[in-house]
């Protein structure tokens, strides 16, 4: 059962940063998938958090008031050890469609491993520019708290190894095609050592 929830999730993976189009998903290994979220370019900033994640995205937005404008990633995010993976969801809504649940078991499968049975993750709501900006950030919030609320509820992760927080079109994976579906996704950021009690 674990293998296969393992090999829909590389199925549907990407490694952050890609320019793939959609429907060019990079098939990982459950060693790449594993490897992926404990390698990183850098390490998290000490105390790095769902609060102090939406805080950049606030200041984003703030640094980027008009449209269109040039969309970079944010920093705080660059390089850290994450994955990016499609999760479907009813139109305009946190509704988790019956078929990405076996992508959501795949996730808590690589979190249950004894590799990263150690670590902390922030799960991430993206979306493209479609829309209003504000709405997508309120959107995406809401998307990320349902994934996370199904990795707790449904797959038994810890909830204190897990925060949410929505980025909205802040942190676009295609920053070229700003429309393109690729950048509505999830993200599970590794955000450091988890240590029961702080």
């Amino acid at each position: 059962m674990k293998k296969t929830r393992i090999a829909a999730l590389a199925a549907v993976l990407a490694f952050a940063g890609a320019t793939l189009p959609a429907s060019a998903q990079t098939a990982l290994s459950e060693n790449q998938i594993l490897q992926s979220l404990q390698s990183a370019a850098r390490v998290a900033p000490p105390n790095l958090s769902a609060a102090l994640i939406a805080n950049a995205v606030q200041e984003h937005i703030k640094n980027n008031p008009g449209m269109p404008i040039t969309w970079t990633p944010l920093q705080l995010l660059d390089g850290l050890a994450q994955i990016n993976v499609q999760i479907q969801f009813a139109l305009n809504s946190d509704i988790i469609r019956p078929e990405s649940y076996a992508t959501i078991g795949s996730i808590a499968d690589a979190l249950h491993h004894p590799i990263l049975a150690g670590y902390k993750f922030v799960v991430t709501g993206n979306t493209d520019t479609t829309g209003d900006r504000m709405k997508n950030l309120e959107l995406s919030q809401r998307r990320a708290n349902a994934v996370m609320n199904a990795l707790v509820t449904v797959f038994n992760v810890d909830p204190a190894r897990l925060e949410a927080v929505g980025l909205g079109q802040e942190n676009l994976q295609d920053v070229q095609n700003p429309t393109d579906p690729i950048n509505r996704r999830v993200q599970l950021i590794n955000v450091g050592k988890y240590l029961p009690g702080k």
